[in-house]
């Protein structure tokens, strides 16, 4: 669980005040509180993050948004430089059973899911032809992932930010706010997904 105090930062990068204002309007009923616009070379890709999805969590090979369904880092860094333009969601919740598999958790998950894929095509419709997601957590769309038989989402479905070797704090620390972990169940922690434009 990760909890950070965001550093609100300067940016002028591609893309308009207002428009940003609109989606963090649009994106609160999803539980968004905060949208960054900035450029994706702030974006750290990282081969030690595959390495924590592939021996740290039980994700891995049991879901399509999750590795090895996702690109590897060489080819999530070449899918990275087709992009300039990025933009940072960040949410903010407290889940005491974050740990635990149960309803509350994936209730909580696909809302956040279902707002930055909302978020996305609301800036397709903008002109930006390219946005692609990179959500905040696993999949939970299904309570059980179809993996490897065909996604029972497909039009939803979206690599998660570390099955894309993202790593979340290195980035974070680029764009110059700070991160803690939440140590305690009680804390508040906060999520990210980014979504990449040009």
């Amino acid at each position: 669980m990760e909890a950070s105090k965001i550093i609100p930062f300067k940016n002028s990068e591609g893309i308009s005040y207002d428009l940003t204002q609109r989606l963090l309007d649009k994106g609160k009923k999803y539980g968004l509180n905060a949208i960054f616009p900035f450029s994706t070379d702030k974006i750290v890709c990282a081969e030690w993050v595959h390495l924590k999805c592939r021996y740290g969590c039980n994700r891995y090979n049991t879901n399509w948004t999750c590795p090895p369904a996702t690109p590897d880092p060489e080819k999530a860094r070449a899918i990275l430089n087709e992009y300039s333009l990025a933009l940072l969601l960040v949410g903010s919740k407290n889940c005491s059973d974050f740990y635990l598999e149960n309803t509350r958790k994936r209730v909580a998950q696909v809302r956040c899911w279902k707002g930055t894929i909302y978020l996305e095509r609301l800036l397709f419709l903008h002109g930006y032809y390219k946005a692609f997601s990179l959500v905040g957590e696993c999949c939970a769309l299904c309570k059980e992932c179809a993996y490897p038989e065909d996604c029972r989402f497909p039009q939803e479905k979206r690599p998660s930010v570390e099955s894309f070797s993202i790593d979340v704090i290195g980035t974070l620390r680029n764009l110059g706010t700070t991160s803690t972990v939440a140590t305690q169940r009680c804390e508040d922690f906060n999520y990210y997904a980014i979504i990449l434009l040009e």
